[in-house]
């Protein structure tokens, strides 16, 4: 068995060494700017984990997962509610930890479901930890929100977001590689066809799942401090859900790096829009949603796909009129 370095092709390589160049370029921008660009950059980088972390699992299954606001919220709790008795690290472990549960339970719970029934168990999901939350807090403690206080500023959470995407990206590649990767795009293909394979499709859904929710789970967990004031509204956002889906499906799924392509473009777009026009953002993302499904199908990587694959075929009738041409010629 070649070694796993052994195996990498030249054009991945040439990816990672891209990767690693921008993501080290990405790092230093605190050194430039601590404001207005390094806000829009965090959350930039915040929904490029996310929607990184829910193509693990919604890439290759086709499932569509409304489930991210739970595990976020998850995740931005378990710092909440620690942060006064225990160290940063650990809570961000807690948070991986309980999102991974969640996701696992839910899981092994709903992955038997498929198309509409899987998006609005998801959806509902969110809601259910939001209001279970609210209720808790409601009846035992003094109110509804925790304060989240701690040394870190923007510039460290930026840092340790960069962290997590390049965490994400190579656990994404190695999970390609891998035995359960190779299950999962069966599986995506058709579900039937990998049970007779003799492949576990519950077990490697719900093993998938739990990764791509503890994932988000940390994000939650990082963006705590910066909330400062931590309450469920917050915390289990159900746009965090339909934002994340959005710039997925923008970009595509068809490529690890694929979101990015969505991510940028519909971030800056939010970011203006919500400065702006602030009562208009549910409109622009209901907008978005439908010009997404309809016009770019399967995402902007995709339609570049789609154009190769027409101008190989383009180019294949050209060669085939060219050669007729000449043998009547002759």
């Amino acid at each position: 068995m070649k070694p796993l370095l052994a195996t990498v092709s030249r054009k991945e390589a040439g990816i990672a060494v891209l990767g690693a160049a921008g993501l080290a370029a990405a790092a230093t921008l605190p050194l430039f700017d601590t404001g207005y660009y390094l806000s829009l950059a965090l959350n930039i980088v915040m929904y490029v984990v996310l929607c990184t972390a829910w193509t693990l699992f919604s890439g290759p299954t086709h499932y569509i997962s409304l489930a991210t606001a739970a595990f976020f919220g998850i995740g931005t709790y378990s710092v909440a509610l620690g942060i006064d008795h225990l160290p940063f690290p650990l809570l961000v472990a807690i948070g991986f930890v309980a999102s991974s549960v969640l996701a696992g339970l839910v899981g092994i719970a709903t992955l038997r479901l498929s198309g509409v029934y899987f998006v609005i168990f998801t959806l509902g999901l969110a809601e259910l930890v939001r209001q279970v939350v609210t209720w808790a807090q409601t009846n035992f403690t003094h109110g509804v929100g925790l304060y989240v206080f701690t040394d870190f500023n923007e510039t460290h959470i930026y840092w340790m977001l960069l962290g997590l995407a390049a965490i994400v990206y190579v656990t994404g590649w190695l999970i390609n590689r891998s035995r359960l990767g190779f299950a999962m795009r069966i599986i995506g293909n058709d579900e039937t066809v990998a049970r007779h394979a003799g492949i576990d499709t519950a077990r490697a859904k719900v093993a998938l799942f739990m990764i791509s929710g503890g994932f988000i789970g940390v994000v939650g967990a990082f963006l705590a401090p910066r909330f400062a004031y931590v309450e469920p509204p917050s915390a289990f956002n159900p746009m965090i859900s339909f934002q994340v889906v959005i710039m997925a499906l923008l970009g595509g799924t068809g490529r690890l790096w694929a979101p990015l392509l969505g991510v940028i473009p519909f971030t800056i777009l939010f970011d203006q829009v919500s400065a702006h026009f602030p009562n208009h953002t549910s409109l622009v993302i209901g907008i978005a949603f439908m010009a997404v499904v309809y016009l770019l199908p399967r995402g902007v990587i995709g339609f570049v796909d789609d154009m190769r694959r027409l101008k190989r075929k383009f180019r294949i009738v050209l060669a085939e009129d060219g050669a007729a041409g000449k043998e009547h010629a002759s």
